[in-house]
């Protein structure tokens, strides 16, 4: 009995290894024209395996380069389309360049920097003061996600002014609020109203001295 583990590697698994002997085969005959003719017959058997093919535009075309790569492209045939190389059907990608960007301040990104040389541009002092105002909220809102407290805005309009060498200066307040802050109203709504609410929905003191005073009475009238 033959194993698989005993044969040739099947190249495409989608034809068997019934087509792949053929083919093999073909290349062993070395009569040109007898040769060719197997060829043919091998593609129209192809495309009769996979009938999925011929909704593919150029289907023929495909089934021809398909027919090159399972012979490991030592047959030796005449085609209708250009004969494929080993180079072209398995050609190397070109290597990506990878962005090299250093940021000055790497805590804001460099987006950040972009849009300061954006607003460092521009002319209209409206303009400016408003691309001001945005980045010191940004620079402020940053602050406050990485460190979790809240910044003075002396420190930002310290930092902004080492940034862009002192020719943006915000004028509005940015106002960002704080992670402990938010953290901290969060517990004191719950401890007003979250500690009776959760009672009302268990039932409550309320329910269990009803039940503790006036429940006998109930379930006596009910199985009396």
């Amino acid at each position: 009995m033959e194993y698989n583990t005993t044969r040739n590697h099947l190249i495409m698994r989608e034809y068997g290894r019934h087509i792949q002997k053929m083919i093999d085969y073909v290349i062993t005959i070395e009569d040109r024209e007898r040769r060719q003719k197997n060829a043919h017959a091998l593609i129209e058997l192809m495309g009769f395996l996979n009938p999925h093919l011929k909704n593919v535009e150029d289907f023929r075309h495909k089934l021809w380069d398909h027919l090159f790569l399972i012979s490991d492209f030592k047959l030796d045939v005449d085609s209708p389309y250009p004969i494929p190389t080993r180079e072209t059907l398995k050609p190397k990608p070109e290597i990506l360049p990878y962005p090299k960007k250093y940021p000055r301040y790497s805590h804001l990104g460099k987006n950040l920097e972009l849009v300061i040389q954006k607003a460092l541009k521009e002319e209209n002092p409206e303009k400016r003061s408003g691309f001001a105002n945005s980045i010191a909220y940004y620079m402020k809102l940053a602050y406050n996600t990485w460190h979790k407290e809240l910044v003075h805005d002396d420190a930002i309009r310290s930092e902004l002014n080492a940034i862009t060498d002192g020719q943006l200066e915000f004028t509005n307040t940015p106002f960002v609020k704080a992670y402990r802050e938010r953290d901290s109203r969060e517990n004191n709504r719950f401890q007003r109203g979250g500690g009776k609410n959760f009672q009302q929905r268990n039932g409550g003191s309320n329910r269990n001295d009803r039940s503790g005073k006036n429940g006998g009475k109930h379930f006596k009238k009910r199985f009396k």
